[in-house]
This record gives C-alpha cells, sequence and structure tokens, in this order.
C-alpha cells in the first residue's frame, strides 16, 4: 500500500524535540540524527545530564510553559515535537505556555503527543488534558499533527511483572500499541510534517485485548503466571490508597486507565501506524520477543 513513511528530499530544516530522555523522544532524536537531521534537544535544567549525545544535536534547557528560555530553545525550529508535560493540575496551563512560546519563536509546525480518545469528559482522566491542549493548539494558528497513542504495550508488561494486573476494566478491551511503533510513527511525521498538516492519527497496536487476555499472553510468553483481577470501584482506590500517599487527581488518573478500558472507547484498531511508517504495528508477542532478544 502506498505509505507516507519517505523521507523529504528537501533540505531539512532544524527540528525540535522535547521528550529526548524518555523512550518516545529519545527514539525519535536516535533516527533523526542518523538520518542526518539538525536537531536541539529541549530538557528541563535538572535532566540536560540525560541528554543523549547525538551527532548533528544540541541540546537546549527549557520549561514547559511560558518562559524566555522556551522562547529562545525553540527559536529557529521550523518543526518541534511537543511531548506532554509530567502529569499534574496545571499541566494544562504548561502546555498552554509552550504553545504560546512556540509562537512567539516563529515555530512552524508544532506534533504533538496525544491520547487516543481525548475529549473533553474522557474516561480516562488524563485524555481530557490533551484534549484541552489540543484544542489551544488549534486555536493558535500553528500548523499541527496530532498522534494520539492508545495505551503502551510496555506499560501493561511492566504491571504484569508482579504476577497480577488489577483494576476495574472488566471484560473491556483495549487495543494498545508499542512505543516502538509510537517513536516510528513519531518520526516519520518529523522528517515531512508538511504531509501531515493538521491532521489527527490514532495509534493503536493491531487487535483489541482483555486485561484477562493480556495476562494470559504474559504469562504463555514468559513462561511466569499473570493474572488479572476484576477489581470493584471500591477495590480499585482502597488497593492505591493503601499503597500510596498521592493526591485524588493521581488516584482518578489511575483508576481512570482501567474503568476507560472497561467502558470501551480504547478498543478501536486502527490503520494509522500503517499508513504513517509503511510497517503493521506489533503485538504483545512481537514486543515480547524482541525485548527478549535485546536483553540476551
Amino acid at each position: 500500500m502506498d505509505t507516507m513513511a519517505g523521507q523529504n528530499t528537501d533540505q531539512p530544516s532544524l527540528i525540535a524535540v522535547t521528550g529526548v530522555t524518555g523512550n518516545i523522544g529519545g527514539a525519535a532524536a536516535a533516527a533523526l540524527s542518523a538520518e542526518g537531521y539538525p536537531l536541539r534537544l529541549l530538557a528541563r535544567e535538572s535532566s540536560l545530564g540525560r541528554v543523549p549525545r547525538l551527532k548533528g544535536a544540541q541540546a537546549a534547557p527549557f520549561i514547559f510553559g511560558y518562559d524566555p528560555r522556551t522562547v529562545e530553545a525553540l527559536r529557529g525550529a521550523g518543526t518541534v515535537l511537543m511531548v506532554s508535560a509530567h502529569e499534574g493540575p496545571g499541566r494544562v496551563q504548561e502546555h498552554k505556555g509552550f504553545v504560546d512560546a512556540a509562537q512567539e519563536a516563529g515555530v512552524g509546525h508544532l506534533v504533538y503527543l496525544s491520547f487516543d480518545g481525548a475529549s473533553e469528559d474522557a474516561d480516562f482522566t488524563l485524555g481530557r488534558d490533551h484534549y484541552a491542549t489540543e484544542e489551544y493548539i488549534k486555536k493558535s494558528g500553528l500548523p499541527y499533527t496530532f498522534l494520539r497513542d492508545n495505551f503502551y504495550i510496555e506499560a501493561f508488561i511492566e504491571w504484569g511483572k508482579s504476577g497480577i494486573i488489577a483494576g476495574p476494566a472488566g471484560n473491556g478491551r483495549v487495543s494498545a500499541v508499542s512505543q516502538r511503533d509510537v517513536a516510528a510513527a513519531v518520526t516519520a511525521v518529523l522528517r515531512n510534517p508538511v504531509l501531515h498538516s493538521n491532521t489527527t492519527y490514532t495509534l493503536t497496536g493491531p487487535q483489541p485485548l482483555t486485561l484477562g487476555e493480556i495476562a494470559g499472553i504474559l504469562s504463555r510468553e514468559t513462561g511466569t503466571a499473570v493474572t488479572y483481577k476484576n477489581e470493584t470501584l471500591e477495590e480499585a482506590y482502597a488497593s492505591r490508597r493503601a499503597q500510596y500517599n498521592v493526591p485524588d487527581w493521581e488516584l482518578d488518573a489511575w483508576v481512570s486507565t482501567y474503568t476507560a478500558i472497561g467502558s470501551g472507547p480504547l478498543a478501536g484498531v486502527t490503520h494509522d501506524v500503517e499508513l504513517i511508517t509503511g510497517a503493521l504495528p506489533l503485538s504483545f508477542e512481537d514486543v515480547l520477543r524482541i525485548s527478549g532478544q535485546e536483553t540476551r
């Protein structure tokens, strides 16, 4: 099939990348550096020491929000990857300030990593932050691309290491996507953003699975038993309050991870990963086998 994965043959403009100390931004930056794209790797002052050293890349400090340092870090960038700020009550305001800084700096295109099903009343509470951010970017007039990813396969693998996945998801299904596929999609869009201008993509894995089915795959592929406990809403809050001393908004986010799966909006499968990258999305089995090969 025709895809949008081809490289831009024009002289590439500077690409600014946030989230470079994480899996998505870091992988995208490494891929683009290997292809010769000029990069500016943005990180908080406290994280500058963890910024990867890449050919053709320079590190720059910034803060999420409107700040002269952020404007300066973004100045001269044709395209910017905006990986969302740390979760918290002030995240939307930080995002809005970052968008304002991008406007002032003259950024040409903003690529925002959002969430599948982002809406004003999303079941997953953090999806509401993503929706508010998307709306603000649209109103700014900046050309944009929104990459709405489903929950990550790698997150479920990590949760399964305890031997139990517990939450109020019932028999709801989730089309979880690999971080590898999200990074590949991000990289493809950053190569030639004009092909994706003012477009929203939803990035999913190849199949919708219940948490019981995910536990079964993890058990079969790892050789270690993993079970799914379908908690009630009350049990979910109680079990997390017993283990963690966190604010209510954070508890709501954790629990709504599962209720959002249970209510159904995360079960849809799209072909957007293949459309953007030219490759089929990885399954749970694929990710587990690749991870196993890398650790040998």
